[in-house]
């Protein structure tokens, strides 16, 4: 019998083999082969926890949503103002951990094969419902109602498009840079909003730095 735990241990050396193998040789050069020889595990154990390579790439896509996930999560409960709970999200999608070469790497490739992949793409709408949940939850107390649901998504479509940005080296944008427009762009739309319409905030309701 297998020993209590092992099949987590198998399955994130697969995981890890997976990300660092899509980094060095592309993920289309990432065969099974290569990532059990790489996790020091026969393709046979692959196929037993994954069935193949998009159960293993999905495996891995969820591995680092929960990374984001248990990120955000933290930032969120250190956040003490609507201002701050906005800024935690957009920080946790810009952390250096989510910048990492082989992170990177999965992510674009994740991001490609949406649009062919069903199982991908109900991970993707996972993603960004869980991003535009959390704005919704922060800007509720900043803007008006019928406002909210528009911002939230907003936000999310510009997280998403400098991720993107700062991913591809070509881009010319870095996660701090991204942050910095992200900054930019509350303080503009909800910050002077509450401004113009009289609506008060205390002096702990305005953007920071890390």
């Amino acid at each position: 019998m297998p020993k209590v735990g092992m099949e987590e241990i198998r399955k994130t050396q697969l995981i890890e083999a997976t990300i660092a193998l899509i980094h060095e040789e592309g993920f289309t050069n990432a065969s099974i082969s290569k990532i059990s020889k790489r996790a020091g595990l026969s393709s046979g154990i692959v196929a037993h926890y994954f069935d193949d390579k998009s159960g293993l790439l999905t495996a891995t896509l969820q591995h680092l949503m929960r990374q984001l996930g248990e990120e955000t999560s933290i930032r969120l409960a250190k956040a003490k103002t609507p201002i701050e709970r906005l800024l935690a999200v957009v920080y946790s999608n810009f952390a250096q951990d989510q910048f990492k070469p082989g992170v990177v790497d999965v992510w674009l490739a994740f991001w490609a094969l949406v649009p062919t992949s069903p199982e991908l793409a109900r991970l993707h709408r996972i993603n960004e419902r869980r991003m535009h949940s959390n704005f919704q939850h922060a800007l509720k107390p900043l803007l008006p109602a019928k406002m909210v649901r528009s911002t939230a998504t907003g936000l999310a479509a510009m997280v998403e498009g400098l991720w993107i940005r700062c991913a591809l080296t070509a881009g010319g944008v870095t996660p701090k840079e991204a942050i910095s427009i992200m900054e930019s762009y509350i303080n503009s739309q909800i910050l002077v909003f509450q401004d113009t319409t009289g609506k008060t905030r205390t002096s702990t309701d305005r953007l920071f730095t890390e």
